[in-house]
């Protein structure tokens, strides 16, 4: 968001909280992304504002994180102090979340949920928390896009040379075609399915009171846990019962090839994304050659 958005995003974050009965004078901008991550305070909730138009995915990501808490899913919990939904105001989507105290020494993370997160977690710890939230989404029935969906919209984005202007034409070529056969070797694998975080990566866990929690619902997909484990350092997916080592490199590759495909959307939003581009492009390749891709 520019400048300007911001600041009607937090007015709008703060005037919700308020009519709420949340004493809510001051924010503190976490992170400025797709969508705004703020802390309100002083009763200290969190608040994510989006424009209207990405209500939808704010109403998916509410209730999602309303099962998984109900069935003690190691993920973050909405305001209790408020209504579970998502509240409309100022041309903005605003959802309410329990702020958590992080232990250990803050640092920066380009995580979209806070703009702070403790050290790395022990592996063990990582992969316990990974199991036992998958367990809990494997018991949920719920509507959920699937990982093709998400490999079918880099394919869109990186196919339109109006969304992706400054993509060189070698870069668009390798990506394409990196997306389209990584789909395939995916697909062959006839891999079990379920509900996925879609991105729990590092910056996605939260080292709390409470445990390690995930964050950042909205990503949620259905396909392979491999999916999930791209993600994860390798010493974290090691500890994962049962995964295929080969599926996961294959999923760590996709995942390459679509993240790269986002930071050269021209509308990208992701914090000084463009410094990403050729390193993506880089260790895809050498991903891809050392499945024998290219």
């Amino acid at each position: 968001m520019d400048e300007q958005t911001v600041r009607r995003a937090t007015a709008a974050a703060l005037s919700i909280a308020s009519r709420l009965g949340l004493p809510a004078t001051d924010a503190t901008v976490l992170h400025n992304s797709n969508r705004l991550a703020l802390r309100l305070t002083p009763c200290d909730t969190f608040a994510r504002v989006a424009e209207t138009g990405d209500m939808r995915c704010a109403a998916f990501e509410v209730e999602l994180a309303q099962r998984l808490v109900a069935t003690g899913a190691p993920v973050a919990s909405l305001e209790a102090r408020a209504p579970s939904e998502v509240h409309l105001g100022g041309g903005f989507a605003v959802t309410l979340w329990t702020f958590y105290d992080i232990e250990g020494e803050p640092r920066a993370t380009g995580g979209l949920f806070s703009g702070e997160r403790a050290s790395d977690p022990v592996a063990s710890e990582y992969a316990s928390a990974l199991i036992k939230m998958h367990a809990a989404m494997h018991r949920i029935e719920m509507i959920t896009p699937k990982w093709t969906d998400r490999v079918a919209d880099a394919l869109a984005l990186v196919g339109s040379p109006d969304r992706t202007p400054e993509l060189p034409d070698g870069d668009r070529k390798f990506l394409v075609g990196s997306l389209r056969a990584l789909r395939h070797r995916i697909r062959e694998h006839r891999a079990p399915e379920q509900i996925l975080h879609g991105e729990p990566h590092q910056g996605n866990v939260l080292r709390t009171k409470q445990g390690l929690l995930f964050v950042d619902l909205e990503t949620c997909c259905r396909g392979p846990v491999e999916f999930d484990l791209a993600y994860v350092p390798d010493d974290v997916a090691a500890l994962y019962p049962g995964a295929n080592a080969q599926l996961r490199r294959e999923c760590r590759a996709l995942m390459l090839a679509m993240v790269a495909a986002w930071r050269w959307d021209r509308d990208d939003q992701f914090p000084d994304g463009a410094k990403y581009r050729a390193p993506l492009i880089s260790e895809l390749r050498e991903a891809c050659e050392r499945l024998l891709l290219v």
